[in-house]
């Protein structure tokens, strides 16, 4: 007979009959007891908290009509059958996902991390007061629905910039407002219906679209990437019956090159003959540090096969969860209603700051600013790499925002990333990216660089890779 230390507070308002219920289940959920463990009678419980035999009666009802329990009459009440705590997987529901991508979520940026815009440097009081002013509208505007894809000021805004930054012609009503990039790109394969088809992605690319992808149970096929972007030949030969390509062309992440213009009408002719899709995505928009960005490859598009992504994670925030998607006119209406349905815009105060921000110049002079200071702590990373650097590492790539740095094909950079990190540094592990054949290197972004401790980062970083 299982024995139960039960503690009973009669200074609670509790009922006693409720305190004793809960001691119970909580034993039994935690495992304490047992499956077919024999509770004690009602008498000798009682008897035990010294309360009296319908007090404990009423418990033991309770968790036998809440299936806690089992009565069996003359054989008393044991614990039912319930699944064994040992045979759960081994992973806790507080466990981060993807822990291999992420460092950490809701934490202050570590010199040399990927995907974040310099914390230093941004209009923190500008942005507040934009934030304030928005939000205050928006509570005091009329009640009822937002709409579903997107602040209809936003959006206009949007498309504005993306004629004058990225030489995309596009209306309004083709922008739809996403949860950041991963919104936009779960909408789009559920819009184009491709849930179960074949998919080329760039080799090295993006560790999360391969993810995205396989999720929606595509057959998904790595395709090199050259010093022109992604190989559109060697992609036709390889997985000839895709339906779709993602490609980052204005800067490849993570090497870093544009994509050539033969490579683009290339791709852009397979997908009208092959009646496919392409998603660009446009993860840096125009910050582009070596002179000016490529126009998009939407730019391009006269057959309505390309949706167009981009976000406001590097330039404003991660924290907003905002981005956007530009699709060929005739798909605005069906993408219209999944977003009503299925994956409707983000907070409308946060969309209509961001809308403020466009609107009034401030993102654009942001941009210059950004873009300026990275170039230099970029030129700084550089010159203190080429101070220190051993002969076994090199600076392969200035990609977008980072150095990619190449390490002895003997070594591991995961490891090293991992240890680098308990040091509070966070450079990324290059080979995860790749599919084919993993090349072994560290990602370095230059946002979240402090100069003044930059020589000595960069020493512990070197050490720890030797």
């Amino acid at each position: 007979m299982a024995a139960l230390p039960i503690q009973l507070d009669r200074a609670r308002r509790a009922p006693l009959a409720a305190q004793i219920y809960s001691a119970i289940r909580e034993s039994i959920e935690n495992g304490r007891l047992a499956s077919g463990a024999r509770l004690p009678s009602w008498r000798d419980l009682a008897a035990q908290l010294g309360v009296s035999r319908g007090t404990v009666r009423v418990a033991y009802e309770r968790l036998i009509a809440e299936q806690f329990a089992i009565g069996l009459g003359p054989a008393g009440t044991r614990v039912a059958e319930r699944p064994s705590r040992s045979s759960a997987p081994d992973w806790s529901p507080e466990a981060s996902p993807l822990p291999d991508l992420f460092y950490g979520f809701g934490t202050a940026p570590l010199p040399f991390q990927m995907g974040v815009p310099a914390q230093d440097a941004f209009p923190f009081k500008l942005w507040s007061r934009i934030l304030t002013r928005e939000t205050r509208r928006t509570a005091a505007a009329p009640v009822s629905y937002p709409d579903p894809r997107g602040d209809p000021e936003l959006r206009k805004e949007i498309a504005a910039y993306l004629g004058l930054a990225r030489g995309i012609r596009c209306s309004p009503s083709q922008v739809l407002v996403t949860g950041g990039f991963s919104g936009a790109l779960g909408l789009a394969i559920r819009g184009l219906e491709l849930q179960g088809a074949g998919a080329w992605i760039e080799d090295p690319g993006f560790p999360l679209t391969r993810i995205a992808l396989g999720l929606a149970a595509m057959t998904v096929t790595a395709i090199p990437v050259d010093a022109q972007g992604l190989d559109v030949a060697a992609a036709i030969r390889t997985a000839a019956g895709a339906t779709l390509a993602v490609v980052t062309p204005g800067q490849q992440a993570p090497l870093g090159m544009t994509m050539s213009l033969p490579r683009r009408l290339a791709l852009l002719d397979w997908a009208r003959r092959s009646n496919a899709w392409i998603i660009e995505d446009d993860y840096l928009s125009e910050l582009q540090l070596n002179g000016r960005a490529a126009p998009a490859l939407a730019s391009l598009d006269h057959g309505g096969r390309v949706l167009h992504i981009g976000s406001f994670s590097k330039t404003i925030s991660p924290t907003l969860r905002l981005g956007f998607m530009v699709v060929p006119p005739e798909l605005g209406r069906r993408f219209g209603e999944l977003a009503a349905c299925l994956a409707p815009a983000p907070a409308a105060g946060v969309q209509r700051a961001v809308a403020g921000f466009l609107r009034e110049g401030h993102y654009l002079r942001h941009l210059r600013r950004m873009k300026r200071l990275y170039a230099s702590r970029r030129a700084a990373l550089l010159r203190c790499l080429g101070e220190i650097a051993s002969d076994s590492i090199k600076v392969q790539a200035t990609a977008g925002l980072a150095l990619v740095i190449s390490l002895p094909e003997f070594a591991s950079d995961v490891d090293i990333a991992s240890r680098v990190h308990t040091f509070g540094l966070a450079p990324s592990p290059l080979s995860p990216w790749y599919v084919g054949s993993p090349r072994q290197g560290l990602l370095l972004c230059v946002t979240n660089l402090n100069e003044r401790r930059l020589a000595a980062d960069c020493r512990r970083l070197l050490e720890l890779t030797r």
